[in-house]
Parts: structure tokens; C-alpha cells; sequence
């Protein structure tokens, strides 16, 4: 089956109902998107597959064949930061970061279909990647500087 991720399309040889995360992860070797739960309750491994955040514990790799991937590494880069991902260094949001790429993903996913989010809508959307270090008013704040950033753009 054929996955485009990041871009990059690649040939893998997996079952097919063998998880997206492990075909991240074992297969193409793609480590930020990270195992939580594996019952699609936390939101580590959030990666967007044609532009909408899933969760890719739950995803069978043959629902993604043909489907563009992105993960926390095509997002944006050390040199181009996407907005999602410099608001979260600006109002240091992360603490051990274990969440922090499915956080990210789910944010970016969020603002490409509400560009201006109210506390409310970001509580709703975001409700279900669990932080533990409970930096939810940074991650809040995060969210509302990237969207202003974006308007700006």
C-alpha cells in the first residue's frame, strides 16, 4: 500500500489492519506522533490525514492508503515554524512534552476550520488530548496567539 507522509510517498508492506501509529513509527520511521493509550482516548498520536485530525492508534493503515498524512515533523520546520508551533514556545506550553505533537496537531487541525476560536470552541476541540502536567490555560492562550498570527499572515 501506497502512504504519503509528510510529502514523501512510501511503499509499505504491512497488514492491513495494522495501525497507522505503528506504520509511523516502525515502518517509516516518523517518532514524533507517540503511543498514549492506544484506545484513541488521549491524544498523543493525533496526526491530520487530509487536513483532519485522527487519531492514529485507531486508524488502519489501509484507510490512510492513498491519504495525505501529516505529522507533527511535516508540520513546520526548525527554520519555518508553522504559527501553532512557535505560539507553543512563545507561551511555554509544554513541561515533559509527552503530549505536546498531538497537541499541536489537533491545534493546527482546529484553526485551519475556525480561524478565530473562543475559549469554548478550543475547550471542546482540544478536550480530548489530555495533558498531565495540565498546562491547559498555556495551551488556551497558545491557540488564540498562533490564530492571531495566521490573521496577520
Amino acid at each position: 500500500m501506497k502512504l504519503t507522509v509528510n510529502g514523501t510517498t512510501h511503499d509499505v508492506d504491512v497488514e492491513p489492519d495494522m495501525p497507522l501509529l505503528w506504520v509511523l513509527r516502525d515502518e517509516i520511521g516518523v517518532t514524533g506522533v507517540k503511543y498514549g493509550c492506544g484506545i484513541a482516548r488521549c491524544g498523543a498520536c493525533t496526526v491530520q490525514m487530509d487536513g483532519m485530525a485522527v487519531r492514529s492508534c485507531q486508524i488502519p493503515a489501509s484507510v490512510a492508503d492513498g491519504a495525505q498524512v501529516t505529522t507533527i515533523e511535516g508540520l513546520g520546520s526548525p527554520e519555518n515554524l508553522h504559527a501553532v508551533q512557535a505560539a507553543w514556545i512563545e507561551e511555554q506550553v509544554a513541561q515533559c512534552g509527552y503530549c505536546q505533537s498531538g497537541q499541536i496537531m489537533q491545534a493546527a487541525a482546529l484553526l485551519e476550520v475556525n480561524p478565530e476560536p473562543s475559549d469554548q470552541d478550543i475547550d471542546i476541540v482540544m478536550g480530548g488530548n489530555l495533558c498531565r502536567c495540565g498546562t491547559y490555560p498555556r495551551i488556551r492562550a497558545a491557540i488564540h496567539r498562533a490564530a492571531a498570527k495566521m490573521k496577520e499572515a
